[in-house]
């Protein structure tokens, strides 16, 4: 299943193809795959190459991680994402090791990680949808997690689902167009009232 950006200019096909589904396959993601989009996921850049990103990963063939983090989802997304094959927590350490300081770029740079991450996931043909909605206590309490340690998202990762297998209500659901802000309400020249483009 497929939904590409529709856009003027064009894009990477990663990029263009990535998208956050609510229905994935039944199929366990392998080893390998989960292997690459993490790796992928450790090399992005970060402030002093601190690298404040960790992740908690719970595979439908695991049940005890799978079901602690599936204990985290909120009523709306656990309905649908405990049938992805595989739970993520992505998990930001808020202060630098070397120094012990407050890193305040320890959320954008998780969110670096999740971009090499999900660019990677896409190119093997592998969907993730990221969630906010999770119990933080609860993460915390489940995983043992100190106060250094901010459980900031949560993703349902899987391989594409087969069209044939979504009931039609959910398929129109799925399949609705997808749309961004135009590049003048997000790039501006000297100040928000100028848009560069």
């Amino acid at each position: 299943m497929d939904k590409p950006a529709v856009t003027d200019i064009p894009l990477t096909e990663s990029i263009r193809k990535r998208w956050s589904p609510k229905i994935f396959s039944e199929i366990p993601i392998s080893k390998d795959h989960l292997q690459q989009i993490l790796v992928a996921a450790s090399w992005a850049p970060s402030c002093f190459n601190a690298q404040p990103w960790s992740f908690i990963i719970g595979t439908n063939e695991n049940n005890e991680t799978f079901e602690k983090l599936s204990d985290c989802l909120s009523p709306q997304n656990s309905v649908w994402a405990i049938k992805a094959p595989v739970l993520i927590l992505a998990i930001a350490e808020l202060n630098f090791n070397h120094n012990g300081k407050t890193n305040r770029h320890a959320s954008h740079d998780l969110g670096l990680a999740l971009g090499n991450l999900l660019n990677q996931a896409t190119i093997l043909d592998i969907q993730a949808h990221l969630m906010a909605g999770f119990s933080i206590e609860a993460a915390k309490e489940n995983f043992g997690l100190p106060d250094t340690h901010d459980p900031l998202t949560m993703l349902a990762v899987g391989y594409k689902a087969d069209l044939k297998t979504i009931p039609k209500e959910l398929l129109e659901k799925e399949l609705t167009p997808r749309s961004r802000k135009p590049l003048n309400e997000i790039a501006f020249n000297d100040s928000f009232q100028k848009p560069f483009f």
